[in-house]
C-alpha cells in the first residue's frame, strides 16, 4: 500500500504505516512534471506580486505528489506553508529584545573572574626567517603575566608536503605581513598593548612576492620551497590536491569532475561552422576582506579538568575539535560557547591562531584570557581570493551553447582555494565544458571561505559573457538563458524578475541621452544543497509546561534560534514564545557548523523529528485523561484534544504526565529516497538553488561614478521557513554584492608586502547612503527531501549581485567593464575604448 496525496490535501504527521512510502508534496513546473524525483522544482503555490504587475501570481500548475521512503519514527510531510500556523510566517526574532537592549552577550562582552587581556604580536615583514625572539622586556612590563609563542600555525595557511624543505628553526617561517607570532597577556588591555611593543624580533628577510601577476612569473621568489596546500574549512575553501605545482603556481585542477566534459574543440568548431558566435574575454576581480563588525576573538579558561572557550565562531564543534587536537586533550575536556556572534561570512571556523594563543596563555598562567583581534589584524587573517579568468563561450545561431572553456588564476595568499569554476560547471546545460583552475601563492594573508567561495567571481565573468553572447546573436538575454538553463526555479525567477523590474521596457545599450545614463541588467547564480549529518537536537517537555529545544548549533545572525522555536511550536501546537531555545554550546547535542548555507536545511529536520518524538511520548501519557487513543490527539493553538471532542490546555495536559520530564533526541537523517528505492539523486546529480538578480544603475559618464538605484532579488531556498529572516539575509547578500562590485579592494604595497588600507575608513565598504531600493521576492520550492523541506539562503543571495550590476552598467553606457571594483577610472576607460573603437 502506498499513500498518495491529492492536491490540496494535508497529511497529519502520524500518517504512513510502518515501512510504507509517505507522499511528499513537491513543486514542479508543468514542463518538468516528468523529472526524476529529487530534481529542483519550481514554485508550488501562488505568491502575490506587488499591485500593478501583470500576471499577479505564480501559476499553481506545479503541485506534484511524489512518494518518498521516510525512515520509521519520522513525521510525515508538512502541509504547504499557507496551511501552517508558524512555519513560513514572519515571526519576530526571539532574541531581538536581548540584542536591542544590549543584554546579548558577545565574546567581547565576556568577563570572567581574574580574567587577563591579551594582544597578538604579528610580523611586519612579508617573508623572513626568525633568528630570535626577545620577550624579556615585555615580560617585565607592568601588569604582564605571561607570553606565549606559537609553535606552529593554523587558520588556512598552507603546509608543505615535505616539511623538511623548510630550514630547521625554533619558529615558523614568516610568509606574510600580519602572520601571528606570539601573544602577551596582562592585567589590562592597555598594559598588554604597551608590553607587545617591547617584543624584539630578529628577522632574516627573504625575497617576497605580493601580487598575482608577479607570482605567476617563473622566476618569481617562491612563497614555499616545495609543494604546499591548505585544507578547507567547514565553510568551504581549500584547494585541489594532487595537482602539479611549478614555483608559486599550482594546477591546473581540471573540471568538471577532474576532466574535460565532451570536446570543447569540437563545440567551438560547431559554433563557428554553423553560423553561431564565439565570445572570448578576460575578467579580473579583486581581493575582498571579510570585514565582520565583530573581529575574531576568544576567551579561554583553562582548568585541569576542562577547557572552556567562549568564541566568536561559526562552528562550536570545529573550535572544540581543533583545540583538542592542538593541545592534545580529549574532546570531552573542551567546552565551546557562542551565545551571540557579530558577523561571520566563512572565515570563523576552527580554533584560529588567536584562539591558540589565548588558550596557551590561559594554560600557562592559570587564569582566563581574552584575545580579540584589532581591526588591522582582522583585515589580514582572511579574505576572498582575487581572480583572473579567461573565458571562451561558443553558441549556435539557434542560441544553444556549444562549448565553454575557462582558465582561471587566483591567489589565496599563503593558502589555496582560489577556484572560480562553479558557475561555468553547473549553471548552464552544455555538452562540452573544460575548466582549468590555478592557485597562485603570494606572500599575503590566507584566503578563507567567504559567502559562496569562488562563485561571485565566477558569476561576474560568466554572466557577462552570457549577456555578450546574447547581444552577438541578437537575442534577449532572458530568452538566451531560457534556452540554456533548464533549472525550473530559476526559469520562474527570471519570469517574475522581468515583470518586477520592467524588463520589457529596457532601452538599447547606451541609448539614454544626457551625461547621466541609466541601465537595467540581470544575472543569475547557482549554489548547492549541502547537508551536515552532524546535526542533532533534543526537545524537552517538563511537567510544569516548559518546553526547551537544545542544540550545539550557533546563530551567526541568520535567526536559527527563532526558526527552531517555530518548528517546535508547529509540532506541539504552541506559540514560538513558549519554546525556550538553548544553542551555541558543545555541551548540547552537536549541531552543524554554519557555513555553505547548511544550517537551516540541516538542523530543522532534526528539530522537527525530536519534537515529533517528544509529542508522541506526550500523547501516550495524556491520552487516557482525554479518553482517547494517542494517535487521535490533535495539538493546536495551545490545546491538546480530540478533533470535535474533548480538549484541554497544553499546560493542564502536561501536568498529567506520569514523569517529570519527557526528552527526545533526533539526528539529521539522510535525504529521503524515492519510493522506487533509486535514491534522491543527491549523489549522482547535484541539487541546486537558484537566484536571479536585476539591477538598475545610473552612470555619470563625465565622472565615471556608478550608483545602483534599484535592485530586485528573486530567490529560492526550498521551503521558506521565515520570510522576515530570508528577506534580511537576501538584503545582506545584495548589499555585500554591490559593495564588492563598486568599492571593496584590499591594496597591498608590492614593495613592502604590507596592506595599505587595513581599516574601515580606507577599505571602502558600502554605507547606508549607498544602499539602493531593494525588492526581494522568495518563491516556494518544495523538494520533498526532509521533514521540513528547508534550505539555505546565505550563499545564493550573494552570488549574482556584482554580475547584475556589471551588466546594468553595460546597458547604461554601451561599453563593457571587465574588472572589479567598477571604479570611475574603469568606467571612463571603457567609455574611452568604445569611442576609440567607433573612430577606428
Amino acid at each position: 500500500m502506498s499513500i498518495v496525496l491529492q492536491e490540496g490535501q494535508a497529511k497529519s504527521p502520524e500518517q504512513g504505516a510502518k515501512g510504507e512510502p509517505k507522499a511528499v508534496k513537491k513543486g514542479a513546473d508543468k514542463a518538468q512534471q516528468q523529472q526524476q524525483a529529487g530534481s529542483p522544482a519550481a514554485p508550488s503555490r501562488p505568491e502575490e506580486l506587488p499591485k500593478g504587475i501583470a500576471g499577479a501570481a505564480v501559476p499553481r500548475d506545479g503541485i506534484a505528489d511524489v512518494k518518498r521512503m521516510v525512515p520509521d519514527g519520522e513525521p510525515g510531510a508538512l502541509p504547504l506553508n499557507a496551511d501552517l500556523a508558524w512555519i513560513g510566517k514572519r515571526v519576530p526574532r526571539v532574541d531581538g529584545p536581548a540584542k536591542t537592549t544590549g543584554r546579548a552577550r558577545y565574546t567581547a562582552d565576556v568577563y570572567l573572574p581574574g580574567m587577563l587581556y591579551a594582544v597578538m604580536v604579528d610580523s611586519r615583514l612579508p617573508h623572513a626567517r626568525i633568528r630570535n625572539i626577545d620577550t624579556s622586556a615585555a615580560a617585565r612590563a607592568p601588569g604582564v603575566k605571561g607570553v606565549y609563542i606559537l609553535k606552529h600555525l593554523t587558520g588556512g595557511i598552507a603546509e608543505l608536503k615535505d616539511p623538511a624543505l623548510d630550514p630547521a628553526s625554533k619558529y615558523p617561517i614568516v610568509r606574510f605581513a600580519g602572520q601571528p607570532i606570539l601573544g602577551v597577556a596582562a592585567a589590562t588591555q592597555a598594559q598588554a598593548r604597551d608590553a607587545a611593543k617591547l617584543v624584539k624580533i630578529d628577522y632574516d628577510p627573504i625575497p617576497f612576492v605580493a601580487t598575482l601577476e608577479q607570482a605567476k612569473q617563473p622566476n618569481s621568489p617562491p612563497v614555499y620551497p616545495g609543494v604546499a596546500a591548505s585544507a578547507g574549512s567547514a565553510g568551504g575553501g581549500g584547494g585541489a590536491h594532487n595537482v602539479p605545482q611549478k614555483n608559486n603556481v599550482r594546477g591546473p585542477a581540471l573540471g568538471p569532475r577532474g576532466a574535460e566534459k565532451g570536446s570543447t574543440e569540437l563545440g567551438f568548431k560547431s559554433a563557428a561552422d554553423g553560423g553561431g558566435a564565439i565570445v572570448e574575454s578576460t575578467y579580473r576581480t579583486q581581493v575582498q576582506t571579510q570585514s565582520a563588525l565583530e573581529t575574531h576573538g576568544v576567551v579561554a579558561d583553562w582548568k585541569p579538568e576542562l577547557l572552556t572557550v567562549y568564541a566568536s565562531t561559526q562552528g562550536t564543534a570545529s573550535v572544540r575539535d581543533e583545540m583538542a587536537e592542538y593541545f592534545e586533550i580529549p574532546k570531552s575536556q573542551v567546552r565551546v560557547i557562542t551565545e551571540f556572534m557579530g558577523g561571520g561570512f566563512g572565515a570563523k571556523f576552527g580554533a584560529g591562531n588567536c584562539g591558540v594563543i589565548a588558550t596557551g596563555l590561559s594554560k600557562q598562567i592559570g587564569k582566563p584570557v581574552k584575545l580579540m583581534l584589532d581591526r588591522r589584524q582582522e583585515h589580514l587573517v582572511a579574505m576572498r581570493p582575487d581572480s583572473e579568468q579567461h573565458l571562451k563561450i561558443g553558441a549556435g545561431k539557434d542560441g544553444i551553447i556549444t562549448a565553454m572553456h575557462l582558465v582561471s588564476y587566483g591567489t589565496a595568499g599563503v593558502g589555496t582555494g582560489a577556484g572560480t569554476a562553479g558557475p561555468v560547471q553547473n549553471l548552464y546545460k552544455c555538452d562540452n565544458v573544460l575548466t582549468e583552475e590555478y592557485d597562485v601563492f603570494t606572500n599575503t594573508g590566507p584566503g578563507a571561505a567567504m559567502r559562496a567561495p569562488g562563485h561571485p567571481q565566477g558569476a561576474f565573468a560568466l554572466e557577462q559573457a552570457i549577456d555578450e553572447m546574447a547581444v552577438k546573436l541578437n537575442m534577449d538575454p532572458l530568452e538566451f538563458r531560457d534556452k540554456n538553463d533548464e533549472q525550473p526555479a530559476r526559469r520562474e525567477e527570471r519570469r517574475i524578475g522581468a515583470q518586477l523590474a520592467g524588463w520589457s521596457n529596457r532601452k538599447p545599450a547606451g541609448s539614454d541621452s544626457g551625461s547621466i545614463k541609466r541601465g537595467l541588467g540581470m544575472a543569475q547564480g547557482v549554489w548547492y544543497r549541502i547537508v551536515s549529518m552532524d546535526s542533532n537536537a533534543e526537545v524537552r517537555i517538563s511537567r510544569d509546561g516548559a518546553v526547551e529545544v537544545l542544540s550545539g548549533v550557533q546563530d551567526i545572525g541568520g535567526g536559527i534560534r527563532t526558526i527552531m522555536s517555530q518548528v517546535v511550536a508547529e509540532e506541539l501546537g504552541l506559540d514560538p514564545r513558549q519554546v525556550t531555545v538553548k544553542i551555541g554550546d558543545t555541551n548540547y547535542p552537536q549541531g552543524p557548523n554554519s557555513g555553505g548555507s547548511t544550517t537551516t536545511g540541516s538542523i530543522t529536520p532534526a528539530v522537527r523529528d525530536a519534537a515529533f518524538k517528544a509529542r508522541t511520548q506526550l500523547a501516550r501519557q495524556v491520552a487516557p485523561a482525554l479518553g482517547a487513543h494517542p494517535e487521535d490527539l490533535v495539538f493546536s493553538r495551545g490545546q491538546i484534544g480530540v478533533k470535535g471532542g474533548k480538549s484541554m490546555a497544553f499546560k493542564s495536559a502536561v501536568a498529567r504526565m506520569n514523569t517529570d520530564e519527557i526528552s527526545a533526541r533526533a539526528a539529521r537523517s539522510r535525504d529521503y529516497a524515492d519510493a522506487e528505492g533509486t535514491g534522491s539523486k543527491t549523489k549522482s546529480e547535484r541539487i541546486t538553488y537558484g537566484g536571479v538578480h536585476f539591477a538598475q544603475v545610473a552612470v555619470d559618464t563625465g565622472t565615471g561614478v556608478v550608483r545602483v538605484e534599484k535592485f530586485w532579488a528573486i530567490q529560492d531556498c526550498g521551503r521558506p521557513m521565515n520570510p522576515l529572516y530570508l528577506e534580511s539575509q537576501i538584503n545582506g547578500g545584495v548589499i555585500q554584492g554591490i559593495s564588492y562590485a563598486l568599492w571593496e579592494d584590499r591594496i597591498i604595497d608590492p614593495n613592502s608586502g604590507i596592506m595599505l588600507n587595513p581599516n574601515l575608513e580606507e577599505y571602502k565598504i558600502l554605507g547606508s547612503k549607498d544602499v539602493p531600493e531593494i525588492h526581494v521576492h522568495i518563491i516556494q520550492n518544495y523538494l520533498g527531501l526532509s521533514s521540513t523541506d528547508a534550505g539555505g539562503i546565505g550563499e545564493p543571495s550573494k552570488v549574482p549581485a556584482a554580475a547584475a550590476v556589471a551588466n546594468a552598467v553595460y546597458n547604461a553606457i554601451g561599453a563593457r567593464v571587465y574588472e572589479l571594483p567598477i571604479r570611475p577610472a574603469v568606467v571612463l576607460a571603457a567609455l574611452n575604448n568604445k569611442t576609440q573603437g567607433a573612430n577606428a
